[in-house]
């Protein structure tokens, strides 16, 4: 008999026909010219930079945006010589000459910084690809407008330092639109910067603000380019954008996005628990008939949240089946009594589709009132992942 490695109790599948049927649909939306950036922070929205950003470069993607360094260099790693990187956040000082000298962009939102991606750069011999933050609204990181005109003239006063790759801005809550109006007036902002900037001599080479959500409800804000996350993996941003965006004539359409992701386990044992016994710690869960009960090895330790509780489902034959008691650390316990054949070694899906059904992030978020993002984000990044078509 031949030894079989130990291998992690779930692992995770990544559709390359799904991925690309959802770049079809954000091509569709994105104006003529506009380039797409994959943003591919938080490990590709828990997706796995190492395993989705080739897949998404093998579907002529070429721009791909990161949070920190670190994202940046897990990305370098992988991907060819055309792509572009840009780092959205943070990049210490001391890192700066190591990022020019590969030649990622990054964000710049102070002097400071500017200061210091002046100095790096000197010592590479190479100029700093910059983008400039502008603040319009959002009051986070982006130069205010006394600080944009200074950050100009210095930039204009040391040619060949930098090269301007885009100017940029993000909004506070283009998911909704109750926040239609501080949009709107960031919108007016940025504008206003554009303009200023180019007054002073100095021409990015792009301009871009929109993400996913504003992409579909604010098209005008896509400019030369739109930082595209949470729709490439097959989520949208919110149901209320989902509504907005297909809503035709009174009616919504069929979802044009897929899911790349399939998170899936096994079951590992199988327990009949008699009518009246309680499952699981505490007595949160009480069997009101006969049961089968399947342990799976999965639990709050791998992302699957705590509070999805006795309120969490997963495929198993094809059939829905209720998560039942307290999620463990390294475990959940379902409730396979409807389930037949069922048996140790079934495939158990804890995210995706099995033959009819499915199991969406959405419907986690809506039972444990966490985001689609924070939900993918929690995957840990040791569950191993592979592309398939």
């Amino acid at each position: 008999m031949t030894a079989t490695a130990p291998r992690p109790t779930s692992s995770i599948e990544l559709s390359r026909g799904a991925l690309k049927q959802n770049l079809r649909f954000i091509r569709s939306r994105l104006t003529t010219g506009a380039e797409l950036s994959s943003v591919v922070k938080g490990n590709a929205y828990g997706h796995g930079i190492e395993t989705f950003v080739p897949m998404a470069e093998e579907l002529g993607v070429r721009h791909f945006s990161v949070f920190d360094s670190f994202e940046a260099a897990r990305v370098a790693a992988c991907v060819g010589p055309d792509s572009r990187i840009m780092i959205m956040g943070h990049i210490a000082d001391d890192e700066l000459e190591w990022a020019i000298a590969r030649r990622l962009e990054f964000w710049v939102f102070d002097l400071d910084r500017l200061d210091a991606a002046a100095a790096a750069a000197a010592a590479v011999g190479r100029p700093a690809r910059i983008h400039l933050e502008v603040e319009t609204g959002m009051h986070r990181t982006g130069f205010e407008t006394d600080e944009l005109v200074e950050a100009a003239r210095r930039i204009t006063a040391n040619p060949g330092t930098f090269t301007v790759r885009g100017v940029c801005t993000h909004f506070a809550g283009a998911e909704t639109i109750s926040n239609h109006a501080r949009v709107m007036s960031q919108i007016d902002r940025f504008q206003e910067g554009c303009l200023r900037l180019a007054a002073m001599g100095v021409r990015a080479q792009r301009r871009h603000a929109a993400c996913s959500a504003a992409t579909l409800a604010y098209p005008e804000t896509i400019f030369d380019m739109a930082r595209i996350g949470i729709l490439q993996y097959g989520f949208w941003p919110t149901d209320e954008i989902r509504i907005r965006s297909l809503q035709v004539d009174g009616h919504v359409a069929d979802n044009p996005l897929r899911r790349v992701i399939r998170w899936q386990s096994r079951i590992m044992d199988l327990k009949t628990v008699e009518a009246g016994e309680f499952v699981g710690y505490g007595t949160t869960h009480l069997a009101a008939r006969r049961s089968r009960i399947a342990t799976v090895p999965v639990g709050y330790g791998h992302g699957y949240a705590r509070a999805l509780s006795n309120q969490g489902r997963v495929l198993v034959r094809g059939r829905r089946c209720a998560v039942v008691g307290i999620v463990n650390m390294n475990l959940i316990l379902v409730d396979v009594t409807h389930v037949p054949r069922v048996a140790r070694g079934d495939d158990v899906v804890l995210i995706g589709r099995q033959k009819n059904l499915s199991v969406s992030v959405s419907s986690f978020a809506e039972l444990s009132n966490q985001l689609n993002y924070e939900l993918l984000t929690r995957l840990p990044a040791n569950i191993p992942r592979h592309a398939v078509s």
